[in-house]
């Protein structure tokens, strides 16, 4: 019998897996997920605990009346999420680099300490009959925007160019030795998220991006299939603009929450071309949360048939948060129902 880990590989090398791959979390009785995950163990040294927002307030006035939490995190950010909010991660508030006259003395964290991947290690060691994929802390983008918080970040890129160019080759050096380490201790892949579109367009233009960070993509891309990795990359929002550069920089897997916002035949059309496969469960924004049994039904079997009708492309997966977007039990039963009884490929 066909293990996880080869089914996986089979489905993003399209080559003629028995069935769909699966990540369905939320089930109870643990037989559709075919992935194993461990990130990197947390550092006992460090405080990730949320505090009343006034804990801060010392340095960050505004947080006296702040009806929330903050925390700080590894690169220096300070998070914040209302007291009223379910979601574990909120967003950031204040970046590390409040100016550019700090970037000279900054420090990322030490990704390198090979203490913090020997859980990983273990876990994978353990489940090596499945797909071990590790997340890692974003692309350079998804960092950078952080530390400098977003709507300073946008700007910089055009104001501050030489100082991002110095913050990027930063990110790029620490996220390809935390490639390596994950290739070397028995990952299958990496896993990162980088949003990068609005409802109906790119954050920046598509020739911004492809000057600026298309070649980081590709040299990170290179490192990880230099290691025998598969890239898994997760995007909200509308990104069609630049899908034909994902692509070519060497992204293997893209895995989309809004699955239906760039039209399923705009991208199944390129991804069964160019044999990149989706990694979705049916759109969390459109077409889950309405509750509708045949919507939803009729969604899960379109995704098996549109992108796993050249021999692999594609993976059903859960959504990490139904409550916050207000899905029900039922509905992911629904979805559940056609990926796990019509998911059977090559019925020959």
């Amino acid at each position: 019998m066909m293990n996880s880990r080869t089914i996986i590989n089979k489905v993003i090398e399209f080559d003629n897996p028995p069935r769909i791959g699966y990540q369905l979390r939320s089930r109870s009785d643990g037989l559709y997920n075919d992935f194993s995950g461990c990130s990197m163990t947390p550092r006992e040294d460090f405080d990730y605990a949320w505090y009343p927002a006034k804990k801060l307030a010392h340095k960050y006035p505004y947080l006296e009346t702040f009806n929330g939490f903050v925390r700080y995190d590894e690169f220096g950010n300070v998070w914040g999420k209302l007291i009223n909010d379910p979601s574990p991660s909120g967003e950031v508030l204040e970046g590390a680099i409040e100016d550019w006259s700090q970037l000279s003395n900054y420090k990322l964290p030490n990704f390198t300490d090979l203490s913090r991947y020997e859980t990983a290690k273990k876990v994978f060691t353990r489940d090596s009959d499945m797909f071990r994929l590790p997340g890692i802390p974003g692309f350079p983008f998804s960092i950078m925007r952080k530390i400098r918080k977003m709507d300073h970040f946008l700007m910089d890129i055009i104001l501050e160019r030489e100082n991002v160019e110095t913050l990027n080759e930063m990110v790029v050096d620490m996220l390809m030795k935390i490639i390596d380490i994950y290739g070397a201790n028995g990952a299958d892949g990496i896993y990162f998220c980088e949003d990068w579109g609005t409802q109906d367009r790119l954050l920046i233009s598509p020739q911004l991006w492809r000057e600026f960070f298309k070649p980081s993509f590709i040299k990170l891309c290179n490192r990880a299939h230099d290691n025998g990795l598969k890239v898994f990359m997760h995007s909200c929002g509308y990104i069609y603009e630049i899908i034909d550069d994902l692509i070519e920089v060497g992204i293997d897997v893209f895995q989309f929450d809004q699955s239906t916002l760039m039209g399923l035949d705009n991208i199944a059309e390129k991804f069964t071309k160019h044999k990149k496969t989706l990694f979705a469960s049916v759109d969390i924004q459109s077409i889950l949360p309405t509750g509708d049994e045949q919507l939803i039904k009729k969604s899960a079997r379109e995704l098996i048939n549109k992108f796993s009708s050249n021999g692999g492309g594609f993976i059903a997966r859960d959504y990490g948060d139904y409550p916050t977007i207000q899905v029900t039990d039922q509905s992911v039963k629904w979805m559940h129902e056609i990926f796990i009884n019509e998911g059977t490929l090559n019925k020959k």
